[in-house]
Order: C-alpha cells, then sequence, then structure tokens
C-alpha cells in the first residue's frame, strides 16, 4: 500500500475475521470505508488454513493481510503453513502482512520469521494473554458457575485488551510507520490469574473464586468435559508453558504504535459486566 494510494480502492483480508481480535479489526476498517474479506470457513469465499485449496480464492485482489493463525501459532506445522500462505500471498499481490503473534512462545517466533523473510511489507502484533479470554472464550462458563480453576499459580500476567490490539492492526494495515515493527502488545500492569478474577467478582458483584490445581487434575477434567485432544493440548500448554512467568513484565507496544497508554483490566471488566456476560 503506498502512500499515494487511496485505502478506499485497497481489499483487506481479515484472516480469523469471526475470532477475537479478527472480528474487531474487520469492523474497524468497515467503519473507515476499507473494503474487507472475512477469510473463515464460513466466509466468501471460504477460508481454511488446513485446507490450501481455499487459500487463491481469499487473497484474490487482496493488496494487505491480518493473519490471525487458528487455533494457535504453537500447534504443530504452524511456521511451515504460515511460510506457505505468505509466498502465495506475495506472489499474488499482497503487499503488506499484519501477523498476530504469541508473547513468549517459541513456535510463533518460527512463524514470525516466516512473515518477516516473505519480501512483503512486515508488522508483528506479539500480543499476552487477551483480556477478552474472560468473556469470550473457555473460561466464560467456568466464570459464570461461579469457580474458575486453572494450572496456574501466583504469576503476573499483563493482560491486554482486544480492542487495542485490533486498534494496532488497524493503524498497521492502513497507515505509515508500522512497517519493519514488532510490537509487544501488554495491558499496563501486571495480574495474577486470582486477582484478575477477583476484579471480574467485583465488576460483577456476585462471589466468584479462583483455584490452583495440577497439571494432571486440569487435563483430565478437560477429558470430562469432552474437549478436542488438540484444544485440551493447546490449552495445557499454555498454562504451563507460557504462564511460567517468562511475560511478567511489561512493553511498550500499544503507546509506540497509538502514542497513548493501553486499555485496563479494570476498564474491561467494568465494561463487560454490565452487560450482563458474567450473571450466574
Amino acid at each position: 500500500m503506498t502512500r499515494n494510494e487511496p485505502e478506499s480502492t485497497a481489499l483487506t483480508l481479515v484472516l480469523g475475521g469471526t475470532g477475537k481480535t479478527g472480528r474487531r479489526v474487520a469492523e474497524r476498517l468497515t467503519a473507515r470505508g476499507v473494503p474487507v474479506r472475512v477469510g473463515s470457513r464460513s466466509g466468501r469465499p471460504p477460508f481454511d488454513w488446513w485446507d490450501r485449496s481455499t487459500w487463491a480464492d481469499a487473497i484474490r485482489g487482496v493488496s494487505a493481510a491480518y493473519l490471525s493463525f487458528y487455533p494457535d501459532l504453537a500447534v504443530p506445522g504452524a511456521a511451515e503453513t504460515v511460510r506457505s500462505f505468505t509466498e502465495l500471498a506475495v506472489r499474488g499481490g499482497v503487499r503488506r502482512l499484519v501477523l498476530l503473534s504469541g508473547r513468549g512462545e517459541e513456535e510463533a517466533q518460527l512463524a514470525e520469521r516466516m512473515v518477516q523473510d516473505s519480501g512483503a511489507e512486515w508488522t508483528i502484533l506479539r500480543a499476552s494473554w487477551f483480556n477478552q479470554n474472560f468473556s469470550e472464550g473457555e473460561l466464560l462458563a467456568p466464570l459464570r458457575e461461579g469457580e474458575l480453576v486453572l494450572p496456574v499459580g501466583d504469576v503476573g500476567e499483563p493482560f491486554v485488551d482486544a480492542d487495542d490490539i485490533a486498534e494496532v492492526a488497524e493503524a498497521a494495515l492502513t497507515g505509515e510507520g508500522h512497517v519493519g515493527q514488532l510490537y509487544e502488545l501488554t495491558g499496563p500492569r501486571l495480574l495474577t490469574f486470582a486477582e484478575a478474577v477477583a476484579e471480574i467478582a467485583g465488576a460483577a458483584g456476585r462471589e466468584i473464586r479462583f483455584r490452583t490445581v495440577p497439571v494432571e487434575e486440569y487435563a483430565a477434567m478437560l477429558a470430562e468435559q469432552k474437549l478436542p485432544a488438540e484444544v485440551a493440548a493447546l490449552l495445557t500448554y499454555l498454562f504451563v508453558e507460557v504462564l511460567d512467568g517468562r511475560n511478567a513484565r511489561l512493553a511498550d507496544g500499544v503507546s509506540r504504535a497509538l502514542g497513548r497508554e493501553p486499555r485496563d483490566f479494570r476498564d474491561f471488566a467494568r465494561r463487560a459486566a454490565a452487560t450482563g456476560i458474567w450473571s450466574g
């Protein structure tokens, strides 16, 4: 995307366009008049990271793309899949790539290098744990039931708001000054999961407990819930490996990209609680 090209003429592909960040990215781009193609299995045309026959139609006519990999860049084969997709995308005329990556995930950094070596203009968004994992993901049901049980202890995490991620992605996809940047996106303070749940409980005005369990007990709980094996393995990996303290520090990615401080977890909890999402 060049400085002289009107952004209204550029079609932007948003992969994971129905997910936590992709949906927000697509909404922001649409609101400013940028033509958007939502890349998902239910999209038109459909897109599936694991079905390469869907890729060519998805990138046709696209000049910029937001890459959110499903289910996570930590899964086996993710980096190679990203490499293959970016090669095809660049050959097809995609000039700018913005990758959502995972903070503290060595596997995700392999995928980052694939995007950086693609020949496209690139921006990496290396994000910490999302605030919205508590309101839109697997953690919502136990919070509504009154107790969240996880195999994570007294480790601080700088939870980041998905709206901040989407705003940075929008800027990187449409603006100048973000090419070649790696933004580590975090919130403004560290919270343990117990502290985060306490803030949710306070905002919701009801008792919600947090309990730490050994990873073996957690894995058994996931099996009882009949979660798909790949989802259970991913959740266990994230809690045991990534949430081991390696990310217990703040980063300045949001302020560097947007010129303001990131949204605070307490504000997220109040907004979400006002919708009744955590009501028992």
